[in-house]
Formats: C-alpha cells, sequence, structure tokens
C-alpha cells in the first residue's frame, strides 16, 4: 500500500499523525494544566512559553494539545455519524426505490434547503447545551450530503449486471446493500470521508466562535480564535495559531484522501485493464 507515495501524501500522514499523537497524549505532553494560569496576559514566545500566553494568561501551546484533543474527537465522532446514517440511507433509498426513497430525498432536500449553521444555532439554542447533541446535531446534519452522494452513486450501480444477477439467485437487500453496492461505491465515499472530516472541523470551529459550541473552561481550537481575537488589534497573534492549525489540519487531511482516491482509482483502471 506504501509504494511509490508520493511525497504530499507524506507530508499529510506525518502532519495528521502529529495531530492525532498530540490529541491522544493531551495530559502527558502538555506543559500546564488546560486551565492553568502560568503567566500573564498575551505574552510573547518564549523558552519558557513555546507559543507565549492567552487573554488569561495561560499557557497557549497547552491548550492548543488540549484542544486538538477536544476538535478532533468531536470531528471524528460526527463524521462517524454522519458517514454511517448518511450512506446506509442513501444506499438503502437507492435500491428499494419507491415511497421510501421520495419520502427520504424529500426530506433531505428539505434539510438541505436550511443554511446549515443557521440550522444548528437555532437547535443548539434550544436543546441543553452537552458532548452528545453537539455531535448529534453535527452529525445529522451533516448526513444529508452524505446521503445525496451515496444515492447518487447507488442509483449507477444499482442496475448493473452484477447486482441483477445477485437478485434473481435470491439475494435479499440487506445482501445487496453491503455486498454488491457498498464494496463498488466505496471509491467517492472515501474521498468525501476526508472532507466531511474537515468540514466538521470548521462546523465545530464556526460553533465554537459563535458561543454554542464548546463551552469554557473546555478548549477547542475555534474557541481559541474567539478567546485570543482581541489580540490582533494590538498585534498579538494568539488567535493567528489556533486558526493556522485548523488550516494545517484541513490541508494535511486532503492531502491523504487524495492519495487514497487515486491509488483506490489506478487499483480499479489496473484491474479493468485486465
Amino acid at each position: 500500500m506504501f509504494r511509490n507515495i508520493p511525497l504530499s501524501a507524506i507530508v499529510g500522514l506525518v502532519l495528521t499523525s502529529l495531530f492525532l499523537l498530540a490529541a491522544i497524549f493531551a495530559p502527558w505532553i502538555a506543559p500546564h494544566g488546560l486551565g492553568e494560569t502560568v503567566g500573564s496576559v498575551w505574552e510573547p514566545s518564549s523558552a519558557q512559553y513555546w507559543l507565549g500566553t492567552d487573554n488569561l494568561g495561560r499557557d497557549l501551546l497547552s491548550r492548543m494539545i488540549y484542544g486538538a484533543r477536544t476538535t478532533i474527537f468531536i470531528a471524528l465522532m460526527a463524521t462517524a455519524l454522519s458517514f454511517s446514517l448518511g450512506t446506509l440511507l442513501g444506499l438503502t433509498a437507492a435500491v428499494v426505490g419507491g415511497w421510501f426513497d421520495l419520502l427520504m430525498s424529500r426530506f433531505v432536500d428539505l434539510l438541505m434547503s436550511i443554511p446549515t449553521l443557521i440550522f444548528a444555532l437555532v437547535v443548539l439554542s434550544v436543546l441543553p447545551g452537552n458532548l452528545v447533541t453537539l455531535i448529534l446535531v453535527m452529525g445529522i446534519l451533516d448526513s444529508t450530503r452524505v446521503y445525496r452522494l451515496a444515492r447518487a452513486v447507488a442509483v449507477d450501480i444499482n442496475v448493473m449486471e452484477y447486482v441483477e444477477a445477485a437478485r434473481l439467485r435470491g439475494e435479499g437487500r440487506v445482501w445487496i446493500v453491503f455486498r454488491e453496492i457498498l464494496p463498488n461505491a466505496l471509491t467517492p465515499l472515501i474521498a468525501e470521508l476526508g472532507l466531511r472530516f474537515i468540514f466538521q472541523v470548521l462546523f465545530l470551529s464556526a460553533l465554537s466562535f459563535l458561543g454554542l459550541g464548546i463551552q469554557p473552561p473546555d478548549a477547542d481550537w475555534g474557541g481559541m480564535v474567539k478567546e485570543n481575537k482581541d489580540g490582533i488589534i494590538f498585534g498579538i497573534p494568539a488567535a493567528l495559531i489556533p486558526a493556522g492549525a485548523i488550516a494545517l489540519l484541513a490541508i494535511s487531511v486532503n492531502l491523504i484522501a487524495d492519495w487514497i482516491l487515486n491509488r483506490t482509482t489506478d487499483l480499479k483502471g489496473g484491474r479493468s485493464g485486465q
């Protein structure tokens, strides 16, 4: 799998691995506690505080490490929910067809007609503010995009000869969905998986910046941008560091997704050529 891996994919793997390691081992590698005040407000970078301090005098590096854990965990959970729910419903709608397909598609169109961020802000302002609610709202709202892609791919695969052959030999719908259609729909879905993860990171950051995501004293990168945004006026880069981390994570994951997509496409092309 790792033969002839391009440089861009290596960069993506290294950066993503560093982010994941920081998230997993945050309590052991962070120099200070999450909410520990260690210095003055917005101190510059130094040997003691590598990234300086934030708006309350907390070590920014430690906050970044703990923020990586929160941001990546929530984004992964929401992505897993949206991908699983959207793919299952999309493939099922394409195979079942009829009233189920019509009902699901119109319901998804209704959800997609409302701006996702506004919808999430309204729902989160009404429901109890906790981690489970946040993940459910993010995952369900984003599953509509996965549903549209999965259904569109499955509709084309559903009319292929090997699917018809499976029906003729008496296979049920569950078999057709998971053994015939899903394996042949993985290429576009894998590419979409990386995009959905990045969208969830950006979505969570936007919600936290607007005050309805992760609540203090917990840290995530979007909330850290909000906390330190006033320092930009005085030339203090404390808000730009978490913003740069969000951009770097997005780039690294996209590099990996592009490599996997290209490799999967090349393998399919080679097999079809044989």
